[in-house]
Formats: C-alpha cells, structure tokens, sequence
C-alpha cells in the first residue's frame, strides 16, 4: 500500500520501532547524521532549543540509566542512545518547545532507519526525568528531558498497525 520511490515517504511508511539489536557497533558518522538530522527539525522562532546528549556503550552514564527504567533491556542491548533535552533558557513557548522536540526525535529514528539503523523512542523513562537528570550529572533548572533514543543495528523486524485514516479525520477528506 505504501510501496513508494521517493526515499523520504520510503522512510516514514518503512521506519519501525526496534527494540533488539544486534552486537555490531554504532559507527560514530552514523551517529553524527543522526544527530545532524535531529538538528535540522523545524522550531518556531528557530529557537532550536533541544539539546543532545550521546552515550556509548561502557559508558557509566548508560548503565546508571537502566536503574531509570523498566525498559532496562533495550537499553543494555543498544549500540548508541541519544537523550533529548530541552534548554530552559532557549525556550519560548513550551507546548511549540515540546513539539520541536518531538520533531526532532522523529527526524533522529528517520535518519537512523535511512542508516539501516534501527531506533526506539523510549518515553516512559520521562516518568523519572529528575532521576535521569541526576545520573546523567545534568541540572534540572537548565534542561528538561524530553526522551530517550536506543539506537542500533536491528536484530527484529518491526511491524506496526494503523488505524485507517477515515477513523482518524474530522470531518471527510474532499475537494
């Protein structure tokens, strides 16, 4: 249904939410186009006010934020995890900031399957933003966290579902 050959509709209808990895490294240019990605999202007053932080595997940061999560497995197996902050002091409206982040993060999982990388935006550790923001040595007047990306080469296919687009519309799409 959504066989298409322009790479960037290729990439939204293809891109899934990967959870597994495999052992194969993250290579650090993979990891930089995917952050470059995430800093050409839109932003209203061009505020660009995400802020990113990369952590490798081995990293004490990485293992301390398994402790902040249920989902400690994904991120024990990923190759790379990318958590996404929001300046304080570069924000201006914090529903438009919320949504530049979002924004963001899309393009950062775009990039990665692009990559043939795959991705997980892991939200339910915002649950715990002020313990996240304490083992990663962050304070909390300065950044407020956002997500967390697990990146790496997927060991799953992914699959998703969708509701048909009529269910989702108000009102009827014509001309």
């Amino acid at each position: 249904m959504h066989d298409h050959d322009n790479p960037v509709l290729a990439a939204i209808f293809g891109r899934r939410s990967i959870r597994r990895f495999t052992a194969e490294p993250v290579s650090t240019e993979a990891l930089r186009t995917i952050l470059e990605a995430g800093r050409w999202a839109p932003s209203g007053l061009n505020n660009q006010p995400w802020r990113f932080l990369a952590l490798w595997p081995g990293d004490p940061r990485a293992k301390a934020l398994e402790d902040c999560t249920k989902y400690a497995h994904i991120l024990r197996g990923a190759g790379a995890l990318v958590a996404v902050f929001l300046d304080r002091e570069a924000m201006y409206s914090e529903l438009k900031d919320h949504q530049t982040a979002g924004a963001a993060i899309q393009n950062m999982l775009l990039a990665a399957h692009a990559l043939g990388l795959g991705g997980v935006w892991l939200g339910e550790i915002v649950n715990q933003a002020p313990q996240v923001l304490q083992v990663l040595g962050l304070d909390s007047e300065a950044y407020a966290f956002m997500a967390l990306l697990a990146l790496g080469h997927p060991d799953q296919k992914g699959s998703s579902s969708r509701k048909p687009l009529e269910e989702l519309m108000i009102g009827e799409l014509t001309e």
